[in-house]
């Protein structure tokens, strides 16, 4: 079983950036995907981001393309998400999951492994 603790969440404002962290425990992860979804107030979770390691693709959901920049540290079990020019609309608790995709556009998390989230929220 993977555990997945998010980490880097905060209060900014419009425009600024933030790098959340994921740090994954248990079996090694290396042979997964590992994504980034969010969920905002009201609103059902939402995919933003994946990074395949095998290949090294990146994948973002449309809202976040060249914006927000997927990474990872295999060695160190590590993955980052960094977000640049903040929206409102970005306010989220952030969670990072094990993935299986893509299927079209499409990402499937491993629902038996969600961490806690962090906040992130944008003042505008």
């Amino acid at each position: 079983q993977v555990k997945l603790v998010e980490s880097g969440g905060g209060l900014v404002q419009v425009g600024d950036s933030l790098r959340l962290s994921c740090e994954a425990s248990g079996r090694s992860f290396s042979a997964y995907a590992m994504g980034w979804f969010r969920q905002a107030p009201g609103k059902e979770r939402e995919f933003v981001a994946a990074i395949r390691w095998m290949i090294g693709s990146t994948y973002y959901a449309d809202a976040v393309k060249g914006r927000f920049t997927i990474s990872g540290d295999k060695a160190k079990n590590m993955v980052y998400l960094q977000m640049s020019d903040l929206k409102s609309e970005d306010t989220a608790v952030y969670y990072c999951a094990v993935v299986d995709g893509p299927y079209g556009s499409r990402w499937i998390p491993d629902e038996r492994a969600w961490g806690q989230g962090t906040q992130v929220t944008i003042s505008s």
